[in-house]
């Protein structure tokens, strides 16, 4: 509650020095910053606070130096708002700290009445957020939290899998929160001389850890299917899922790690070299010694957690400004080395190099920086022609709901007029029934803050009613809208919403058409990661060395467009053009395929051979033809085509015999096919085209790429 401390000393302190019109615009300030350290970053927290107050306040001043010029004002308040829905391009948090900076901009430059007033203004706006920063700074709440909450649940997600994988064998395991630890582990310089030793290396192990697990449990690469083999297989994902479950707890709350006895009489039991045989003997024979590597790491100050070290890295820049640097080699990190975080500063050249990127008509961001833009205009001038008072109320609210997707803009749109038409009753029914003075209203505005804050978390509705009752209360302390009725309010914010509501039907950016890209984006990607899992067999060594990266970064490319699939695939649902995308049977037939896929690539990773391990020669011929095919299936499918797989049917023929190490690869190799027919399949059946003989889809009439 340290941001709501420093409310409470901008509020007070300004009020009692500088009066209620000054003591509104530094709650604004500190509100906003407040706000923004709530956001999911991985930044320091004053960093943000600090950003947010001084941006807040160059924003106030320059509007107040236009607001005397109508036309002066709507040109600022354009550009602001552009910017500001570009701003999605560097990430949501960028996005909503940039939104609610124009939005808190319309309340704001009402408040001085001359020139050297909005510089004041302006300077305690950037105040607050300074003292913001401060307090987080003297009262920190949990330091590294986030990070510890991030890599806490990776670990538990991999022990919840273990578990599940002793009643079904082939579940399924969603990699976002393994990616979500991979984003909290960049870290700048300042970070990575303070990071706690408990955040090194677990989370390199974890993605070691999830392959031997999903190795162990399935039957076709693993044990029997039943009988004392299966039994055994149980009790050791039983244990596994006991010993992540301790380390998570560990890592969480920042103490040692407490193994149950049971779960590590079993991990060294020595019946299970025993009772094992083939591949799930030797995954059971990685799988203890990488689970006390993990207890080591999260316990020992420094542990290097690789057999055969690697130089440390040197810190690249990010290929996104809000995404990972290149990929590390899965084993964390040592001593000085880091996966780099650039700072604010270094940071800014990147996000201008990415939005010149986006400067395209086919790109989301730019056609909702566009939208916002004009909506938000619009709503000013409205606001301003309509016999209501206080028009800023409209366009506050079209930039504060709209967002890049419909289904966002849609659900935001019918919370916040809910929630600014309950708060501003509230508040304004008080306010005009009670007629607080100055003190009184500082601190209704201060407990709204502060019950904002403790339902931030049960969704948008009820948060806007705190937000909207903040905003009627401060300005009812200034002095401003007093007079202005809960109908007049109300209006202007459903004004607000219609407009939202209207600019997605003229100008729209859905997502649905774009689905089959996703889909072929997501092929591409899967084709990569089990071409260089395939081809690590024709030239076995370390994971450190150039084929273990290739593996890993391959990997990394295919999480990314997972999530990018699914990411879309949410949006599309809530979208009234399905008829122009993939119908909901085959999404769902297509990523159950591409999934499968995945996972069998993930079960030959498991099982990569290791230096001096005698090389498979067949196999890089058939990695060559993995890698190409799913090249053209993802070609064809981007097209509207369905893909065919006769090429690497052949190849499996041919590679029959020959240098084959063992069923795993064999076996496994056989399933990739059949995950890329049951793909094919499904999108012939949304095709409607017929199918050839021998299971592959034959060619589909063509269709446009918005199909």
């Amino acid at each position: 509650m340290s941001w709501l401390r420093a409310l409470k000393v901008v509020v007070f302190g300004t009020l009692a020095l500088f009066g209620p019109s000054v003591a509104a615009s530094a709650a604004f300030g500190a509100f906003q910053a407040g706000i923004a350290t709530f956001q999911r970053s991985w930044r320091p927290r004053p960093v943000l606070a600090l950003a947010s107050g001084a941006s807040l306040g160059v924003s106030t001043f320059l509007g107040y130096l236009t607001g005397a010029h109508s036309g002066l004002f709507l040109a600022l308040l354009a550009l602001w708002t552009f910017l500001a829905g570009l701003a999605w391009t560097a990430g949501p948090t960028a996005g909503v700290i940039a939104s609610s900076n124009v939005a808190i901009m319309l309340v704001t430059v009402t408040l001085p009445t001359s020139v050297a007033t909005a510089a004041g203004h302006a300077a305690v706006i950037a105040a607050g957020g300074l003292v913001q920063a401060g307090m987080i700074v003297l009262f920190p709440v949990r330091p590294w939290g986030l990070q510890r909450d991030a890599l806490a649940d990776a670990l538990a997600a991999l022990g919840d899998y273990a578990r599940r994988l002793r009643q079904d064998p082939t579940a399924p395991f969603d990699p976002e929160p393994l990616m979500t630890a991979r984003s909290a582990a960049a870290v700048t310089a300042w970070q990575a001389r303070r990071r706690p030793a408990e955040l090194h290396g677990a989370r390199g192990l974890a993605e070691r850890i999830r392959p031997v697990l999903a190795s162990l449990a399935d039957p076709e690469v693993g044990g029997a299917a039943e009988g004392p083999e299966r039994d055994r297989v149980r009790e050791l994902l039983a244990a596994a899922g006991s010993v992540l479950d301790s380390t998570a707890r560990a890592v969480r709350h920042g103490t040692p790690v407490h193994l149950a006895p049971a779960a590590v009489a079993v991990l060294r039991s020595p019946d299970t070299e025993a009772l094992l045989k083939g591949p799930a003997r030797r995954a059971a024979a990685r799988l203890a010694p990488l689970l006390d590597l993990l207890h080591d790491v999260v316990e020992a100050d420094v542990v290097a957690v690789d057999a055969t070290p690697t130089p440390p890295p040197a810190p690249s820049a990010p290929q996104r400004p809000g995404a990972e640097p290149g990929p590390d080699s899965g084993g964390g990190d040592r001593g000085a080395a880091y996966r780099d975080r650039p700072g604010l500063l270094r940071l800014l050249p990147l996000v201008l190099r990415d939005i010149r990127g986006e400067l395209h008509r086919d790109s989301p961001i730019l056609r909702h920086a566009v939208r916002v833009t004009a909506v938000t205009c619009a709503g000013d001038v409205l606001g301003a022609a309509l016999p209501l008072g206080h028009g800023y109320w409209a366009p506050m609210t079209v930039v504060m709901v709209m967002r890049p997707d419909f289904a966002q803009t849609y659900g935001r749109s019918v919370a916040r007029f809910g929630g600014t038409l309950v708060g501003v009753a509230l508040a304004t029914g008080i306010v005009q029934a009670a007629h607080p003075g100055g003190y009184v209203s500082a601190a209704f505005a201060v407990v709204s803050a502060g019950l904002m804050y403790l339902l931030l978390r049960t969704g948008y509705a009820i948060s806007q009613v705190f937000v909207s009752a903040y905003v009627v209360f401060l300005l009812g302390m200034a002095g401003a809208g007093v007079s202005q009725t809960v109908r007049e309010r109300a209006l202007l914010t459903l004004l607000g919403g219609l407009l939202a509501m209207i600019a997605y039907a003229v100008f729209p950016a859905w997502e649905t058409p774009r689905l089959r890209a996703r889909l072929a984006d997501w092929l591409l990607t899967d084709g990569r990661y089990a071409a260089a899992v395939v081809g690590h067999y024709a030239r076995p060594g370390d994971r450190g060395g150039p084929e273990g990266r290739e593996v890993r970064e391959t990997l990394l490319a295919t999480r990314t467009a997972r999530v990018a699939w699914h990411t879309s695939e949410e949006q599309a649902a809530h979208e009234p053009v399905r008829h122009r995308g993939l119908s909901h049977t085959t999404a769902d037939r297509a990523e159950h395929a591409l999934a499968q896929f995945a996972r069998v690539a993930m079960l030959m990773e498991a099982h990569l051979p290791g230096r001096g391990v005698t090389p498979v020669p067949a196999a890089a011929g058939l990695a060559e033809v993995l890698r190409e095919t799913t090249e053209a299936g993802a070609k064809a499918v981007r097209e509207g085509r369905v893909p065919r797989w006769d090429r690497l049917r052949d190849a499996l023929a041919r590679w029959d015999g020959e240098g084959v190490p063992d069923q795993v690869v064999r076996s496994a190799a056989d399933r990739l096919l059949e995950a890329l027919e049951e793909l094919s399949a499904a999108l012939e059946e949304d095709s409607g085209g017929p199918r050839s003989p021998g299971g592959s889809a034959a060619r589909a009439p063509e269709q446009g790429p918005s199909a």
